[in-house]
């Protein structure tokens, strides 16, 4: 006997459509209501390989417009065809584009998957479970109290502290907020987390707080406001070249001199224990020429390491 569908089982359908809808048309730059019907009767998600009916495909998109704000426009200069109205603003908001991408990439799989074993990704630590609550105590500027253990304490602490925003890497989350018993910005990382809970309390955000501007000068998520901003030179040698080019280690890097063998990258960056731990990830492929404190200080580790394996 056939399950029967929940009202949430179909939200979820229904939201897949939304996500197959937008990404074929986001993909086909324009295509014609005839175009998107014939997508339709061959998807995975279409059980029944029926068409898709016009009230039902702008419904669709007025769905879309509201859950995601894009709007999908039909150019009737161009034989009907529907494309992503101002997608350039699209591309330039990187929190909405990580999402539809994200969105994207989970619907592809879902139309592949008979290949879902052959689509490997990395998995991320526990603590996306907090990442709803803190994104909606944002949104309402309202208090979180969490429970807290740093990996170098036996004991997890409880304190109030006030969620600016929330930023990702190196596959982890982490909460940049204002601790009023530090009276100070701190960083916390999600997979810490033991507990969380919103509060009645309401907290007033920071106008001159920038979250981008925050990080501006950080590798990644340390951010040390007693070190200084500076140009750090980076010889980058062989086959790391192309990698360093196509993937760039922070968003200041400049190309200062190219070679056969080798190319001289610059950057203007504060030299903080993440960006160290980079630079050494890339072993004899990465020379520091300057700072020289910054040299002596990746020689000194390296001194280390080779005493262990001596």
């Amino acid at each position: 006997m056939q399950k029967r569908k929940t009202s949430k089982d179909k939200t979820a359908y229904l939201f897949k459509r939304y996500i197959w809808l937008l990404d074929l048309i986001y993909n086909s730059k324009k295509i014609s209501f005839e175009g998107i019907n014939r997508r339709w009767q061959n998807a995975s998600l279409n059980y029944s390989c029926e068409e898709l009916p016009l009230r039902t495909f702008h419904n669709h998109r007025l769905a879309i417009s509201e859950m995601f704000d894009v709007d999908i426009a039909c150019d009737r200069k161009d034989g009907n065809k529907y494309f992503i109205e101002y997608e350039e603003d699209l591309n330039k908001e990187k929190v909405r584009n990580w999402l539809l991408n994200s969105l994207s990439v989970n619907n592809i799989i879902n139309e592949s998957h008979r290949l879902k074993d052959r689509i490997l990704f990395e998995n991320i630590p526990s603590g996306q479970m907090f990442l709803s609550p803190i994104i909606e105590a944002m949104k309402n500027s309202q208090t979180i109290k969490i429970t807290y253990q740093k990996f170098e304490h036996n004991q997890a602490y409880t304190f109030e502290i006030h969620p600016y925003c929330v930023k990702i890497f190196k596959q982890r989350w982490y909460v940049v907020a204002f601790n009023p018993y530090k009276n100070d910005i701190l960083i916390y990382s999600l997979d810490r987390i033991k507990a969380l809970e919103t509060t009645s309390n309401n907290f007033e955000m920071p106008k001159d707080f920038d979250g981008q501007e925050y990080f501006n000068d950080s590798f990644g998520i340390i951010v040390y406001n007693n070190l200084k901003t500076e140009e750090v030179l980076l010889k980058v040698y062989d086959e790391n070249v192309k990698y360093i080019e196509t993937l760039p280690l922070h968003h200041s890097q400049k190309e200062v001199e190219k070679t056969e063998n080798y190319t001289i990258f610059s950057y203007k960056i504060k030299p903080t224990y993440d960006f160290i731990k980079e630079i050494l990830s890339h072993g004899r492929f990465i020379e520091v020429l300057a700072p020289e404190s910054l040299r002596n200080e990746i020689k000194e580790i390296l001194k280390e390491e080779y005493k262990r394996y001596s």
